[in-house]
């Protein structure tokens, strides 16, 4: 399976914030959204991404100073992305070598959803799941 398909199952939302805001404001939209990051936006751009770790990070180093701080202080940027026509193996094995939990989805420059652990792990599980229905429906059959 495809990243696209994913996306199609999934939707194509997207948790987003300017790079202006407070930190405060972000760690607020996870958590109203059950989420581990927000995508950092500017315009059409991906200009970063806020994680659960960057204001983990964040906290460590700044201490409660952390909550008035901009976006674009604690953001990761460059944003690593996959591209709609990559699959679930190429995403899990980018993830695994950048030890990172969340890929946004840009096919020319556009962004058209995210893609987290949590999505991929899911699909494996059901590949498997329907790998090992088959087998033992061959073998039942044979």
């Amino acid at each position: 399976m495809g990243i696209q398909a994913i996306l199609k199952t999934k939707g194509t939302a997207v948790a987003a914030i300017g790079p202006d805001a407070p930190v405060a404001e972000a760690i607020a939209l996870m958590s109203t959204r059950r989420i581990g990051a927000v995508l950092v936006v500017e315009g059409d751009s991906v200009v970063g991404i806020l994680s659960e770790r960057d204001v983990m990070r964040g906290l460590a180093i700044n201490g409660a100073q952390v909550l008035e701080m901009l976006v674009r202080e604690l953001m990761t940027a460059p944003v690593i992305t996959i591209r709609l026509q990559d699959t679930v193996v190429d995403a899990l094995a980018l993830m695994t070598d950048r030890r990172i939990r969340h890929l946004p989805v840009v096919c020319q420059g556009r962004l058209e959803g995210i893609v987290s652990i949590g999505d991929l792990v899911k699909v494996r599980i059901e590949e498997a799941e329907a790998e090992a229905l088959a087998l033992k429906d061959y073998i039942v059959s044979a």
